[in-house]
């Protein structure tokens, strides 16, 4: 028998996930791990089902991963998971079918997906003499400039200045 993604994938959430709605009532899905191929490997698998793209991080506490998809993320992820008939633990699969009946609340908007900074925009925003024209010319938040310009500016001057950590 081929080796199935989908089945490997389900039975890690069965084993070290949790499927199931948060204390405001949103559907997720997440997983811990100690294993970097593993959260990598989820995040990569659900990437192509859902489009949600997951960027993994030990914790400072326990040094594993947490991984969490949440909302439509959760419940694609969730029906894709756990199809009909599959083999899995009857409470996750319980949880998952759940979560097919999540509908977004009326007015509550969708978070843009996340817009990648690159060299050029990094120029931009430093070259700019204000955070409202490169936040105009970048297509922009100010807010968003203004962390990014700070964090730029940060890292050259902790990154050169000798004996600075």
């Amino acid at each position: 028998m081929p080796f199935s993604r989908r089945d490997y994938l389900r039975g890690v959430i069965d084993a070290d996930g949790s499927v199931g709605f948060t204390g405001q009532g949103f559907p997720f899905v997440s997983l811990t791990t100690s294993s970097t191929a593993v959260g990598a490997y989820l995040c990569h698998y659900a990437k192509k089902i859902t489009g949600a793209e997951r960027l993994i991080k030990r914790n400072a506490r326990d040094g594993v991963y947490n991984v969490v998809y949440t909302k439509e993320a959760a419940v694609q992820l969730a029906a894709h998971l756990y199809y009909p008939g599959c083999l899995a633990l009857e409470r996750k699969e319980t949880a998952a079918l759940s979560l097919t009946s999540w509908e977004r609340p009326p007015g509550m908007k969708m978070r843009a997906p996340r817009k990648p900074w690159t060299a050029e925009a990094d120029r931009i925003l430093l070259a700019a003499p204000t955070l409202a024209q490169a936040a105009a010319e970048l297509g922009r938040s100010q807010s968003s400039c203004q962390v990014r310009r700070w964090r730029l500016v940060n890292v050259i001057t902790t990154s050169t200045a000798p004996g600075i950590r």
